[in-house]
């Protein structure tokens, strides 16, 4: 999915201090940060306090996602993140991502398997002064140890 600005500007600022296309420009953004697998970017978009709430790196605030996400880019070389919609109402934007990639180096003490993973998710945030304040990250992680081989699951 491509993300493009709505054709009709909605002026109206939100408690974020942003319009939705700036909101989108935003996304748009954080898309390409992923692309490049840059930690650093998609860090910025987070204030010190931000709340992150995710499945693989547990609840931690805004200074920590550098590092939580680093982890994750580390693991996973050629990690792609594809965004398949993007819901905004108002100052809550949902992103209903898909993730793919090849475990190729250590994750969370696993030796890297070579096996590769494909993962749905679901990521909310809400914003505030132009800044993600919370982040709440669903995705099935037990599943994705399961394709990368680092965990069994038995046939029901």
């Amino acid at each position: 999915m491509t993300l493009e600005p709505e054709t009709v500007e909605d002026t109206r600022r939100l408690e974020s201090g942003m319009t939705r296309s700036e909101i989108v420009a935003l996304f748009q953004r954080r898309q390409e940060a992923w692309e490049d697998l840059d930690a650093k970017t998609l860090s910025a978009d987070y204030t010190d306090a931000s709340v992150i709430e995710s499945p693989s790196a547990g609840q931690h605030t805004g200074r920590d996602a550098e590092k939580a996400l680093g982890a994750m880019f580390d693991a996973f070389l050629d990690l792609t993140m594809t965004v398949d919609d993007l819901v905004i109402d108002g100052d809550v934007v949902v992103a209903i991502l898909s993730f793919e990639g090849t475990h190729m180096r250590p994750l969370l003490g696993f030796e890297p398997t070579g096996k590769r993973f494909h993962l749905s998710a679901a990521f909310i945030h809400r914003l505030k002064d132009r800044k993600i304040i919370h982040e709440r990250r669903i995705y099935d992680f037990t599943g994705l140890l399961v394709q990368i081989g680092v965990l069994k699951a038995k046939p029901a």
